[in-house]
C-alpha cells in the first residue's frame, strides 16, 4: 500500500494566480489518484507563526514571496517552489522550481500589439520592491524586446495605488499618459495595472484602442467585467504550473522514502497559453481622424440605441462625407459599424456571463428578444441559445 502524505500548499487562495496554480495541483491529484492530505489556508500568513505544526511531509509554495523562501530555507522536508522565471540562472532558488515564463509573456504581448501595426510601445510596471521581482523581470523583458526590434522603450513604474495614495498615484499616471506620443501600444505588467490605464483614459477622453492600445497579463476575470472597455490579456499557464509542481513533489516524496538519491533540483519553465484579444487592443492603423472619432463614439454608445445621425452630430460633418471616409478606411458603412458593435457586445455577454437572454437583448439596445434572435440567425447562422451552448472552456 502506498504511503499517505500530508502536503501543505503555501499560497494566498484569495488571489486569482494562486487559485489557478492550486487548481493545477488538484488536477494532478485527480489524474494520478495521489494519496495526499492537503492543508490549505485561504491565506496561510494568518497562521504563519504556527507553520511548523502544519507543514506536513512536503510543501508546494509561492516562491515569488521572499519571506516564504526564508521561512522554508532550513526546513528538512521536500519543497517545490512556484514563481516567476529569471534571466540570470543564479537568481533561481536551490529547490525544484516551476516558473511562469516572464520573457515569453511580455514577448507574446509585444508581438500581439506589433501585429496590429503599432510602432510605439510603452510599459506600465510596478515600483521596485523585493516582493515584486517578477515585475522587474517583465520590465527588463520589455526593454530587451523593444530594443531587439529597434523601438524606443518607455517605462513607467507608478505607485502602488494604496488607499491613502490612490488619487496621487492616479494623477501621476494621468500625467505620464498625457506625455506619451500617440498612437501607442502599452503593455501593463498585470491586468490590475491595466485597469488603472483604462480608468485614466476614460476620465481624460483618451481613445482606446485608437490612441492607446492596451494589453495586460493574467486574463483575470475581474478585469473583463469591471471596465467599460474589455481588456485584452495574455493568459499564463498557471494550471500547468500547479500540475508540474505536484508531479515534482510526488517524485521527491517517493525518493525520500526509497534508496533512490535525489537528483539536483530541476527547473521547469511554463510558456504562456495565448492572447485573449478584446477591444482594448483592437487597434486599426487608421489615418482619418473623423473615422477614428466616429468609431470611439460608436464603441461607447452603440448599445444605447444610437442612429447614424447621432454619430454625425458627434463628428460634426455631413453624412455623405463621413460615409465616404468609412468606405475608404473600413470598406463598410456607418450603420454596419453600429450593427456590428451591438452584435459583438451581445455575443460577449452571451459567452461570458449568465445574464438572461432577455436582459442581454435590452442591454445591447435590441427592441425585443425576438429581434436579437433574428439578427444572430441572419449574421451568425446560430441562435443566441446555440451560441451560449457552444462555449468551450478553452475559449474563456
Amino acid at each position: 500500500m502506498s504511503k499517505r502524505y500530508r502536503v501543505s500548499l503555501l499560497f494566498n487562495a484569495n488571489k486569482v494566480y494562486d487559485r489557478q496554480v492550486i487548481q493545477g495541483v488538484g488536477e494532478y491529484l485527480q489524474a494520478q489518484q495521489v494519496d495526499w492530505d492537503i492543508y490549505l489556508e485561504e491565506d496561510f500568513r494568518i497562521n504563519i507563526e504556527n507553520i511548523e505544526s502544519w507543514l506536513g511531509d512536503g510543501t508546494i509554495a509561492d516562491f515569488d514571496d521572499p519571506d516564504i523562501v526564508s521561512l522554508l530555507a532550513t526546513k528538512q522536508i521536500p519543497v517545490v517552489g512556484v514563481g516567476g522565471s529569471y534571466q540570470k540562472p543564479e537568481d533561481y532558488p536551490p529547490v525544484p522550481y516551476v516558473a511562469t515564463d516572464n520573457v515569453g509573456l511580455v514577448e507574446m504581448a509585444f508581438e500581439h500589439l506589433k501585429s496590429k501595426g503599432i510602432q510605439r510601445f510603452a510599459f506600465y510596471g510596478l515600483p521596485d520592491n523585493s516582493n515584486l521581482r517578477w515585475a522587474e523581470e517583465r520590465e527588463k523583458a520589455f526593454v530587451a524586446v523593444t530594443e531587439k526590434h529597434g523601438f524606443e522603450s518607455r517605462v513607467f513604474k507608478g505607485g502602488l495605488f494604496l488607499p491613502y495614495s490612490w488619487q496621487h498615484d492616479l494623477n501621476r499616471l494621468t500625467d505620464w499618459i498625457q506625455t506619451l506620443p500617440k498612437p501607442i501600444g502599452i503593455i501593463a505588467v498585470t491586468d490590475s495595472r491595466a485597469r488603472h490605464i483604462l480608468q485614466v483614459c476614460e476620465r481624460q477622453n483618451v481613445m482606446v484602442p485608437d490612441n492607446i492600445a492596451l494589453i495586460g497579463i493574467d486574463n483575470e476575470e475581474l478585469a473583463r467585467f469591471v471596465t467599460r472597455t474589455p481588456l485584452s490579456s495574455v493568459e499564463q499557464g498557471c494550471q500547468k504550473m500547479g500540475y508540474e509542481a505536484a508531479r515534482l513533489l510526488d517524485n521527491l516524496l517517493a525518493q525520500r522514502y526509497s534508496e533512490t538519491k535525489p537528483s539536483k533540483p530541476c527547473r521547469i519553465i511554463i510558456s504562456p497559453e495565448r492572447v485573449h484579444e478584446r477591444q482594448s487592443s483592437d487597434f486599426r492603423a487608421l489615418q482619418d481622424p473623423y473615422v477614428i472619432q466616429a468609431l470611439h463614439f460608436i464603441r461607447h454608445n452603440a448599445c444605447k440605441g444610437i442612429k447614424v445621425e447621432q454619430v454625425l452630430d458627434y463628428v460634426n460633418i455631413s453624412r455623405s462625407n463621413l460615409e465616404n471616409r468609412f468606405k475608404s478606411e473600413l470598406d463598410h458603412s456607418i450603420h454596419k459599424e453600429i450593427h456590428d458593435a451591438k452584435l459583438n457586445k451581445a455575443k460577449e455577454l452571451i459567452l461570458h456571463t449568465t445574464l438572461p437572454m432577455s436582459e442581454i437583448a435590452a442591454v445591447c439596445g435590441y427592441p425585443s428578444l425576438q429581434y436579437m434572435y433574428t439578427v444572430f440567425k441572419k449574421d451568425l447562422n446560430i441562435t443566441p441559445a446555440e451560441c451560449r451552448a457552444s462555449i468551450n472552456p478553452s475559449d474563456e
